[in-house]
């Protein structure tokens, strides 16, 4: 219990100061955020469901997401602007109804917010790329990190593994 209360004040800590992204991650990704024009054209190719989880920060229904059983190797991307968030060497059965982590592919990649709707304290993660809400991050995952980040399906597409990356902005992110 008392290593749980550690990693729960440890992500509401990463909440705490705002820094800016930088433009390349320690794993080569261009963080650069999409220009008006380029948002544009990224929302414009969502779904209604896809606008609502990653614009609008909606949660799809547990149990129901078209990832939560995926099990190939491979790498879970933003859905709207391609940046690589997790792989799947990471996802685990969590019971929870999502897919589950426990790490992202590098931590630039995924931003933390704190969030305070629905009466509780909580750590939303977003793309920090496009700033697209993915879902939440609790403490109370599998070793080595002890982290969980609940995503919602509908906000990641996933590309086996040696497959090319999507690539909607055209930055030669390369393969999974």
């Amino acid at each position: 219990m008392l290593e749980c209360r550690r990693r729960a004040a440890y992500l509401l800590g990463m909440t705490q100061t705002e820094t800016a992204a930088p433009m390349r991650s320690a794993s080569g990704y261009d963080l650069t955020p999409p220009t008006d024009s380029q948002r544009v054209a990224l929302e414009a190719d969502l779904s209604p469901e896809e606008k609502r989880v990653l614009l609008a920060h909606g949660t799809e229904a547990p149990f129901c997401g078209t990832l939560l059983h995926e099990k190939r190797a491979g790498v879970f991307c933003c859905r709207e602007c391609g940046l690589p968030l997790f792989r799947s060497a990471t996802k685990f059965e969590s019971g929870t109804g999502w897919p589950s982590f426990n790490e992202p592919v590098d931590p630039a990649h995924v931003r933390a917010v704190r969030d305070e709707t629905y009466g509780m304290v909580r750590v939303e993660t977003r793309c920090a790329r496009c700033d697209s809400h993915q879902g939440h991050v609790f403490p109370d995952g599998p070793p080595p990190t002890g982290l969980r980040y609940c995503i919602n399906s509908v906000a990641l597409s996933f590309v086996a593994e040696g497959a090319p990356l999507a690539d909607p902005l055209g930055r030669g992110d390369g393969t999974a």
